[in-house]
């Protein structure tokens, strides 16, 4: 007598037989080969929480350094000598070096590995903040803030590949406090840049952070590469000969894919990608809009006092500092997608209020609720990107991200010039907005491989279900 049928719960009949009529069943196949080994042998606790300090250290250090660099612009704008224009052009250099250098760092990131990598840009990084101050000429100060940029530019993608694995390793949604880490760093970095630029010239300064950089780079690494090592994590991605290849699994169960290997992607990898790229970018422009163009909305279209105009970009900061601090929290509760479609939603009704409320106070309540909805709409899309597509994936998305960074300023300028700045902000809600509908669009992905997960894995906490 054949056993009786067991009836499937309600989301797991969605995901297994509603898939067939749905546009994205073309993906489902491509996610359901993710992992598909059977479990990784268990790794010492221990070395996980260790390597996720010292990884949480370089995230930090990253915002440290950037955020010493940018209150030192207006400084070193006077020191060259250059005028508002020349400035803008050198300034450009940052973002070239790093978007060329993202997707090299990605193939570097599959040769090499991603923490030994992230440990070389981790001291490239110290060196390069030193180099601007030295400069006396506009051509000088492009051509050394182009390998500032390229350092940047590196370090962010080794360390979200080297997060990428790790979250992976731990089976819990931790990305979001690296990036908070970075927001904490960057905060940090600021407060003691406004503290001492009464006091120092930019060059003490900025070679101060050179020092503390490095020294923090040579505490970390060590430990960095040793639990890293530990942990069968972040290595070169090239197996040598003999060993088990993409689609071969090694005598433990694992994958290459599990590995962190290198992962060539086809036309439906990058399509899904590019999906995750440009929900990184819909954050990452309203992020760029905000820092160059909120205080002048609050200085000029509503009138505030200097001070307070200063206060929206920290407003906002703040505000995505606290929201990834709680992002794994929430992740764990709502899932990806609830969480993206959620932040989306939340940063769309936040920044309508900011660009279009009739006072300061106001508005400053929607810059926060802007980034508390933005929050972790950046580290879920690279993450996901990384988990299929590996350090080529991170890469990929971090550059569309850091691309909605680079053109949403002068956009926000173009509209406002146009129309005018508050209703050129609103645009900063409209692609919030379609962050959310491109994250509730892509939901059954997200509920396949989690279910793909739970059946292979057993169950392994939240399985979200939509």
């Amino acid at each position: 007598m054949p056993p009786p049928s067991r009836a499937l719960p309600r989301h797991r009949e969605t995901v297994l037989y509603g898939t067939r009529a749905h546009p994205y069943s073309d993906f489902v196949p491509l996610l359901n080969k993710i992992g598909t080994a059977a479990p990784r042998p268990s790794v010492p606790t221990p070395d996980l929480r260790r390597l996720r300090t010292a990884l949480t250290v370089f995230f930090a250090l990253d915002g440290f350094v950037f955020a010493g660099w940018v209150v030192r612009i207006p400084a070193i704008k006077e020191q060259t000598g250059a005028s508002a224009g020349e400035l803008g052009l050198a300034l450009l250099a940052v973002s070239a070096g790093a978007v060329v250098t993202m997707t090299l760092t990605g193939r570097l990131c599959r040769r090499f590995g991603s923490i030994p990598m992230t440990v070389a840009c981790g001291v490239a990084l110290p060196l390069s903040v030193a180099l601007p101050p030295l400069t006396g000429s506009v051509l000088v100060l492009g051509l050394v803030l182009l390998f500032f940029g390229a350092a940047y530019g590196g370090i962010s993608v080794a360390m979200n590949s080297a997060a990428v694995d790790l979250v992976r390793a731990l089976r819990r949604p931790v990305m979001p406090s690296f990036h908070a880490a970075f927001s904490l760093g960057g905060m940090l970095g600021a407060g003691l840049g406004g503290l001492v630029a009464g006091h120092l010239s930019p060059t003490p300064h900025l070679l101060g952070i050179t020092a503390v950089g490095l020294a923090v780079t040579a505490v970390t690494a060590p430990a960095l590469l040793r639990h890293g090592a530990a942990a069968g994590l972040g290595g070169a991605a090239a197996p040598p000969a003999g060993a088990p290849t993409a689609d071969v699994p090694a005598a433990d169960g694992t994958d290459a894919a599990e590995r962190g290997g290198s992962r060539r992607m086809d036309h439906r990898t990058r399509g899904l990608v590019t999906v995750f790229g440009l929900i990184a970018l819909c954050t990452a422009y309203g992020e760029g809009a905000i820092a160059d163009w909120g205080p002048l909305h609050l200085e000029e279209d509503l009138h505030a006092h200097p001070g307070i105009a200063a206060a929206g970009y920290s407003c906002f900061a703040f505000a995505m500092t606290i929201g990834r601090l709680s992002g794994t929290t929430l992740l764990e509760r709502l899932g990806r997608t609830r969480t993206v479609v959620g932040g989306g939603a939340t940063a769309c009704t936040g920044m309508l209020l900011g660009a279009l409320a009739p006072s300061a106070g106001l508005a400053l309540a929607g810059f926060a609720v802007t980034g508390l909805g933005l929050a972790n709409i950046f580290p879920v899309a690279v993450e996901r990107a990384g988990a299929l597509a590996g350090p080529g994936g991170v890469a990929a998305a971090s550059t569309l991200g850091y691309g909605g960074m680079l053109v949403g300023p002068p956009l926000i300028g173009f509209m406002a010039d146009w129309y005018s700045l508050p209703t050129a902000l609103t645009s900063v809600a409209l692609l919030a907005a379609v962050a959310s509908v491109i994250g509730l669009a892509t939901r059954r992905t997200e509920t396949t491989e989690r279910t793909g997960a739970a059946e292979r894995n057993g169950p392994l906490g939240h399985t979200e279900s939509v």
